[in-house]
């Protein structure tokens, strides 16, 4: 079976940890190819093939200053991400409340128990 492409939006780009790592760092604010491969301790190479992928999907634009290239985080295309993340948050927030209603009532009966002891 053929393997989906990296680079076809947000959700496949951000699947991989080190383009997460990358925008990590560039939520601090825009950074040379250089200080991130610092950063990260990998090869400049790789830096620059994930810096690509994410510069593909619209998450990282990049400018010339000089001799430099300098990146920069695009937030527009995480709002997509983030949007599709909260559709799931209701969900979540309901079952950690009834798990918290279990433990309560969990915790109840074993006081109730100690002190038939």
């Amino acid at each position: 079976m053929a393997r989906a492409a990296t680079t076809s939006d947000a959700f496949n780009a951000i699947a991989e940890p080190r383009r997460r790592q990358l925008l990590e760092l560039l939520a601090g604010g825009e950074r040379p190819v250089n200080a991130l491969v610092d950063a990260l301790g990998v090869a400049q190479p790789q830096v620059s093939k994930h810096l690509r992928v994410l510069r593909e999907v619209g998450l990282v634009d990049v400018r010339e200053a000089g001799r430099q290239r300098l990146y920069r985080l695009n937030r527009e295309p995480l709002r997509e991400v983030s949007e599709w993340v909260q559709r799931f948050e209701q969900a979540w927030e309901e079952r950690f409340e009834a798990m918290d209603e279990v433990l309560d009532e969990l915790k109840r009966e074993e006081q109730g128990n100690d002190g038939d002891a």
